[in-house]
């Protein structure tokens, strides 16, 4: 059901009643509000009394007056003085860091400059050197190495060289030796012949390894020829060239011929008709110490039986 109208006042009482007052939105209450607040700070005393914070005072009397451009001016200054104090709190690592720093890029800088120049033409080979050469001869070793002219020292192919090498057969071992700038120094160890060995071509030549070094048609002078069982490479040929290679030098040059048909049987000759039964290669020191001892004692001997090294039998 509709509420029906409110019956009309009387004249008498509508200019009687008090006007009832309107309720203010609340957007004008919260603007009264702030008005309000405002007034009350305007309203502040100018002083404090004993029971203020004076610090707060303090505070809000320094910010009146204040721009924006002062407390820019301000927070610059302020992270001013924290990097100033950080940079002294920190400066002895950074001086730490610094010489670190400065060690390593001198040891790159050193190290760079080694390389680059060592690979560069500063370095080139402009002189070979053979050292070592007794039979060999030294000046067509060299230009047999003549293609490493002209190459940084630290490009000289070792191959190559080893391959130039091959055509000696004379050398056993050799080795570089780089003199800056330009020196290039090939040390060499020749093979130590032990004797000749006889056959349809003549006389070879050969060391201890039953290496060829050189043919002949004729011996040559103060090499022994080499009667052995079953040729250069065999294990009796080793055991005779070990014996040949533990004599003594005065007795070496009297050698004119070996003989070895087994490990335990090897005879030797010498120019002055001596015969030296050796046996084995084992013990060959002694052997050649006690032979040297018995030639003094029995210079006019033609045959000594060295085998047992303690008890020599002299014929």
């Amino acid at each position: 059901m509709r509420r029906p109208a409110p019956l009309p006042t009387p004249p008498e009482e509508a200019q009687s009643a008090p006007a009832r007052p309107r309720r203010p939105s609340a957007s004008r209450e919260r603007a009264d509000l702030h008005a309000g607040d405002a007034g009350a700070e305007q309203r502040m005393p100018d002083r404090v009394d004993e029971h203020s914070d004076p610090d707060a005072f303090d505070e809000r009397e320094s910010l009146e007056g204040l721009t924006a451009r002062d407390v820019w001016k301000a927070a610059r200054a302020r992270r001013k003085r924290l990097r100033a104090e950080i940079r002294r709190f920190t400066q002895r690592s950074r001086r730490r860091r610094m010489v670190w720093l400065g060690a390593l890029g001198a040891v790159v800088l050193l190290i760079g400059g080694s390389v680059i120049a060592a690979y560069s033409p500063l370095f080139a080979v402009e002189r070979i050197t053979v050292a070592g050469a007794s039979r060999l001869d030294a000046a067509t070793v060299e230009a047999a190495l003549s293609d490493q002219i002209g190459r940084p020292l630290a490009l000289v192919d070792d191959s190559e060289v080893k391959a130039a090498l091959l055509a000696f057969p004379l050398i056993e071992t050799y080795a570089l030796e780089a003199k800056p700038p330009h020196d290039l120094t090939v040390r060499i160890v020749e093979r130590t012949p032990i004797g000749v060995v006889e056959s349809d071509a003549g006389y070879t030549l050969v060391d201890a390894a039953g290496v060829a070094l050189s043919t002949t048609e004729q011996v040559p002078d103060g090499q022994p020829i080499l009667h052995v069982e079953g040729g250069p490479g065999s294990d009796v040929f080793e055991a005779a060239g070990l014996v040949v290679r533990s004599l003594p030098d005065e007795l070496r040059a009297q050698l004119t011929e070996v003989t070895a048909g087994t490990l335990d049987d090897v005879t030797l000759k010498l120019s002055t008709g001596l015969t030296v039964v050796w046996g084995s290669s084992e013990d060959s020191v002694l052997k050649s110490v006690t032979l040297s001892s018995v030639l003094v004692a029995k210079p006019d001997a033609r045959s000594i039986d060295v085998s047992s090294p303690q008890v020599p039998v002299v014929g």
